[in-house]
């Protein structure tokens, strides 16, 4: 088999990539290793920045999103028993849309199928070869048959823990990484959001937050331990917990319901530079993981894809060796707003959660960061302008 790009991992990364290059003309086949039931239900982030919603727009992707998603013009901060609205509209211009990742993939992969481009599902041993050379080539089995792509330039959009990243010469990788002392356990209930915004609460027991995936399911998080045994929280324990962090002095409750999925979300901020060597390019997470703290998981990922697509674009119309160039700036485009946002994700999570090493000073604060990010407008459009979303170049 021949294409121009191969990608591997259909994920909002390599299903946004294939659209984007499909849409100027650019070849390719996707290859990923779970079910397309398995990623079209897989519940992830669903806080979109606007440059999200417009490249997504802007690929034919987003007529669900603008019918369904959640617009949202500002966030609320709870802490010390009161809310703070941040009103990012105010202060921006601009406002995110609350719509699931599942949802951004599942017309993804609508759009990919009406295409007629290869998008290959269950397949495995995939491996990279020849990323040196200007004829790469990715193997895989499917359906217990040997495969073999050849292809001008490989996509690792395959995540975390992914083939793509490891397939990189290691002496050319250069790996930075945080782990927190701390994870979210999150429910998806069937509940109406006690709030038509997100609330970030700051709590003595720790971090809690309030969010939604439709106006009757809401999507809530606590503060946890890593090791933390799911078995030990029933339903019940969730819920009581989500009213104590999330209680205010006039009285805010929660409106409750069925449990319908749970799980830990553990904690880390990762990067790898560069993003590519020869002509193989990582997206998403397998060049990066920020703390879902900032809602910036996927939003960082389309940013990827669209810097590649329009460097792709370029070389495929370009002439001589300046085709080459956008190629080459990739990673330091990508990583200057990656590092970026790695800061503001930090920043978020640390004035947000409570951790075991931290003493009395320490909560002294972190309180007092949160005065003054409710009281000064400085502060405010500093944070507003970080979670709508910072340019793309």
């Amino acid at each position: 088999m021949r294409t121009q790009v191969a990608i591997i991992g259909a994920g909002p990364a390599g299903l946004l990539l294939a659209q984007l290059l499909h849409l100027r003309g650019i070849d390719s086949v996707v290859l990923e290793a779970r079910s397309r039931e398995y990623i079209e239900n897989r519940v992830r982030a669903g806080v979109l920045e606007y440059q999200t919603v417009d490249i997504l727009k802007g690929a034919g992707v987003a007529d669900r999103l603008l019918r369904e998603g959640l617009r949202h013009e500002g966030v609320e901060v709870l802490f010390k028993g009161r809310r703070h609205r941040i009103d990012f509209g105010a202060l921006t211009g601009h406002g995110v849309t609350v719509y699931g990742q599942q949802e951004v993939v599942k017309d993804l992969v609508a759009a990919r199928v009406a295409t007629g481009r290869p998008i290959h599902f269950e397949v495995d041993h995939v491996s990279v070869h020849g990323i040196d050379s200007a004829s790469p080539s990715v193997r895989y089995r499917a359906g217990g048959s040997e495969h073999t792509i050849e292809c001008d330039f490989i996509a690792g959009c395959d995540g975390f823990h992914g083939i793509s990243r490891p397939s990189m010469p290691s002496d050319v990788l250069r790996l930075y990484e945080r782990v927190y002392p701390f994870a979210w356990l999150g429910i998806l209930a069937e509940a109406k959001p006690a709030s038509d915004e997100l609330i970030y609460a700051n709590h003595d027991r720790g971090f809690a937050l309030l969010s939604m995936r439709s106006p009757t399911i809401s999507r809530l998080y606590i503060q946890c331990e890593p090791d933390e045994d799911l078995a030990t929280w029933p339903d019940e324990r969730i819920w009581e917990e989500l009213q104590v962090r999330l209680s205010t002095v006039d009285g805010f409750r929660l409106d409750t319901g069925p449990v319908l999925q749970k799980g830990i979300t553990p904690m880390r901020s990762f990067v790898a530079e560069p993003m590519h060597h020869g002509r193989l390019f990582l997206a998403g997470d397998a060049a990066h993981i920020v703390p879902p703290t900032g809602a910036k998981g996927m939003n960082l990922a389309v940013a990827d894809v669209y810097v590649l697509s329009e460097a792709l674009s370029h070389f495929y119309k370009g002439q001589g060796p300046a085709k080459t160039e956008k190629l080459e700036r990739y990673s330091a485009t990508c990583l200057q707003r990656i590092w970026k946002v790695q800061r503001f994700s930090w920043w978020v999570t640390s004035m947000l959660h409570r951790s075991h090493t931290d003493n009395e000073f320490d909560r002294r604060r972190q309180l007092a960061e949160l005065e003054y990010l409710t009281t000064s407008r400085a502060a405010a459009l500093t944070f507003a302008e970080n979670y709508v979303g910072l340019p793309l170049g």
